[in-house]
């Protein structure tokens, strides 16, 4: 009900407005700020504790995968510069020279393909041509694959052991450095080495792809004989290894190596030619 109110004068009276009931806080749904707490106060407490959603904690966990990943990179980097500054000079000269070597090796090889790719596009008779190619790889694979003889220059390295204490990893050791070399075919003991031979230890003798071989032991490798040599007789390579161990190495330069112990060749299981 509303309030009348007599005016002096007309005798009208004035309706009042009904007062309008007051709505406390928590029941329109505004925050209403807990009593005692500054703006700070208030501003740590929605803050804290954090609301972390999941894909901030994924994101958070590629951060931490991406930052060790960086550190280990650096950690690397800064051993292999470290090893490089302690060594001497003649070794700092002689890894120049391989790597001199290795590029020159690199840039032989670019230019041979290019110049088949421009037989190829140059020739009058492509399909000549490309069967000629095809012959001619067929032969450079099968001799990295063993599947055929191979001869040309090269060196020959014997090694004595009369003591017996030249294990499988020596001789390993031996293939790796002639392969980084750039020896293109290697026979050890009548034994063809490929890509997938592997050595062991067995009964006090060497075994290469399952076959026994027994001291001396010789390797026929054909290559570079300026490239091939010296990595075997660079300070703590091969040659040294093995004279600690109280064995003889010798190593022969020829100009006509002849590796002629074959693989048989392996039709895979698996995997066949792709047109693509």
């Amino acid at each position: 009900m509303s309030e009348q109110e007599e005016t002096p004068g007309n005798g009208l009276r004035k309706e009042l407005p009904e007062e309008l009931p007051v709505t406390p806080p928590e029941e329109t749904g505004t925050p209403s700020s807990e009593p005692g707490l500054t703006g700070r106060q208030r501003l740590v407490k929605g803050l804290w504790p954090p609301r972390v959603t999941r894909a901030q904690l994924i994101v958070a966990v590629l951060l931490f995968g991406l930052g060790f990943g960086l550190a280990v990179q650096v950690a690397s980097n800064s051993d292999s510069d470290s090893a490089l500054r302690g060594a001497r000079q003649e070794d700092l000269v002689r890894i120049l020279d391989e790597l001199d070597d290795r590029t020159q090796r690199l840039q032989d090889e670019k230019q041979g393909l290019e110049s088949q790719r421009d037989e190829l596009e140059n020739s009058s008779d492509q399909a000549e041509e490309a069967r000629k190619q095809t012959v001619e790889k067929e032969r450079q694979l099968g001799i990295l694959a063993g599947t055929v003889a191979a001869q040309g220059p090269g060196i020959t390295m014997t090694i004595d052991d009369t003591k017996g204490a030249v294990e499988a990893d020596m001789l390993l050791d031996a293939i790796q450095e002639l392969r980084a070399a750039g020896a293109e075919a290697i026979q050890v003991n009548g034994v063809r080495v490929v890509a997938n031979t592997f050595l062991s230890d067995s009964d006090k003798s060497v075994s290469v792809d399952g076959n026994k071989i027994t001291a001396p032991f010789r390797f026929k490798v054909i290559g570079n004989p300026q490239d091939l040599e010296p990595a075997l007789n660079i300070p703590g390579g091969v040659v040294q290894t093995l004279e600690k161990e109280q064995a003889t190495v010798t190593v022969e330069r020829s100009d006509k190596i002849v590796v002629d112990a074959l693989r048989a060749a392996k039709r895979p299981d698996y995997a066949r030619s792709s047109p693509r």
